[in-house]
């Protein structure tokens, strides 16, 4: 976690469910259930699979979804739904490793991504409660202003309307901040789940509870289910936030980072304004949402760890706190945590899957933008399905060298830690010595007849043991109690106590473990 002061033992704060879950409909789509041909199959049925499988089918292609859960209920219902141009200091790293251009490609990509979400609500007719707003990038810490006149500079000069200013809507005040213009926040399920809704009325499909594990590249493709069903596709798009294929080795590039969320009832008059962030205090993200009756409810996120690794209670304790401290604030209604990923150059990887890649693509690594992020994908990945290369299609390529050697350092950090949990974590001893130290409501990693097993006890007192083994790469699993989850440290996947799979890039379960006596 960051290095927040100590907060008080005690409930957790608000409800544990997202806003954005809580207030739509449950989807229902039926599950594959046959063989099946199409022009393109989308692996993934969140923002970047939806957007794209949208764009290519209003291109005339016959498009099939496939997500393992429900569509928009995975990292994108969990998310804090800005869509901005603007993400934290961006720019100024641009245009120092990667020159002016890229600098002004990315500006334009992310700006035509937010103009795009508003232009799609309209002609699908979808109130997804879109409001225009300016975007923040602040510091309270003085000797960071220069690092944002420089990055209000940088942003200026890659085509935003961006600007340095000491002014903002907060209820506190800041040593500086760049401001952009005309931003926007939606509500991403009822944008979603619209989506999906037009995609089928042009002809898609969309199969939920449709884990894929397999696929085969060519003229044409394969993926296939877990069921043993498979699609056959020209072309096929893996959008499952981590690619679950590793084929591309994209995971050298990629770290997880979990992020914790607290929501809370404000004031119209009390409203900031505005969507905000910033690096210091452990990252803060503020923005509103329409709340009851002619309210708001205020969004705060931070208190960032990598899965597996986290005191996710004493995170969401310290975000509630942060937040009753600078908000005149209601009761806390909501808990939740998001996961993003993120690529050591900073640039999400959108393209071709990788250098042999036959008619394979991938969108991934948007490192806590993913709405504009997947957005851009959906129009790059359907333009390039039919042989259109947009402008910023190299920068986003993952086929891209290391940019810069400034990406090396970087790389070799998180393949370190990666190693240091892969290795280290079978070095160390079990965190307790036998099952029945184990609580109710908790789990632990417990060595069980030479094996290691993950061991979690609800809160009947009734134990349930599988596999600490992440089914990813070998990495062992930590438990995170504040969710009751598995977690993978290395890679990030999250299983349920149960073993089955939460978030990739795992496709399999953990394996079932019998305890002695049981």
């Amino acid at each position: 976690m960051s290095g927040s002061p100590p907060t008080p033992a005690g409930p957790l704060p608000g409800r544990p469910e997202s806003y954005w879950m809580d207030t739509t409909p449950a989807t229902s789509y039926a599950p594959l259930a046959e063989d099946i041909e199409v022009d393109v199959a989308v692996v993934g049925g969140g923002i970047a699979g939806l957007s794209t499988a949208w764009e290519a089918a209003r291109r005339g292609r016959t498009v099939a979804v496939l997500e393992a859960d429900r569509v928009a209920a995975g990292v994108t219902g969990y998310t804090t739904a800005k869509l901005s141009s603007l993400h934290s200091l961006v720019y100024e790293q641009l245009r120092s490793t990667r020159g002016p251009e890229a600098a002004r490609l990315y500006a334009r990509s992310q700006q035509e991504a937010v103009e795009r979400v508003a232009a799609i609500s309209t002609e699908i007719g979808v109130d997804c409660r879109l409001e225009r707003a300016p975007a923040y990038t602040y510091t309270v810490l003085p000797e960071r202003r220069d690092e944002l006149r420089a990055e209000a500079a940088a942003a200026a000069e890659a085509g935003l309307p961006a600007e340095y200013t000491e002014a903002t809507g907060l209820p506190f005040d800041v040593a500086g901040a760049v401001r952009v213009a005309d931003q926007a926040q939606f509500h991403p399920r009822e944008y979603l789940l619209a989506l999906a809704e037009d995609l089928r009325a042009r002809g898609g499909v969309v199969h939920e509870r449709t884990r894929v594990t397999g696929l085969e590249e060519g003229a044409p493709c394969r993926v296939t289910a877990e069921s043993g069903h498979t699609v056959t596709a020209k072309a096929v798009v893996v959008a499952t936030h981590y690619p679950v294929f590793d084929r591309a080795l994209l995971f050298a590039r990629l770290s997880a980072n979990r992020e914790l969320v607290v929501a809370a009832p404000l004031a119209a008059g009390r409203d900031p304004r505005g969507m905000y962030i910033t690096q210091d205090e452990g990252k803060r993200s503020v923005r509103t949402a329409p709340y009851g009756d002619g309210g708001r409810l205020l969004i705060v996120t931070g208190e960032g760890f990598t899965p597996g690794t986290g005191d996710a209670a004493a995170g969401f304790r310290a975000l509630d706190a942060w937040m009753r401290e600078r908000f005149d604030v209601g009761g806390t209604v909501y808990r939740w945590a998001a996961q993003d990923n993120s690529v050591t150059d900073g640039v999400p990887m959108v393209g071709p899957f990788h250098p042999g890649a036959r008619n394979t693509y991938v969108a991934t690594g948007f490192g806590g933008w993913g709405m504009s992020g997947g957005v851009m994908a959906g129009t790059l990945l359907s333009g390039l399905i039919d042989g259109e290369k947009s402008p910023w299609s190299d920068l986003y390529d993952p086929r891209r060298l290391l940019s810069t050697v400034r990406e090396a350092p970087a790389l070799l950090g998180q393949q370190a830690e990666v190693a240091k949990h892969f290795v280290g974590d079978r070095l160390k001893s079990s965190h307790v010595d036998s099952v029945d130290e184990i609580p109710a409501g908790s789990g632990a990693v417990v060595r069980v007849e030479g094996s290691r097993c993950a061991v979690h006890r609800d809160e009947d007192g009734a134990l349930h043991a599988v596999s600490a083994r992440c089914t990813h790469l070998g990495c062992l699993v930590a438990f995170n109690e504040a969710e009751t989850t598995w977690e993978c440290p290395c890679h990030g996947s999250r299983f349920a106590t149960d073993g089955s799979v939460l978030q990739g890039p795992a496709t399999r379960p953990l394996e079932r473990r019998e305890l002695p006596g049981s």
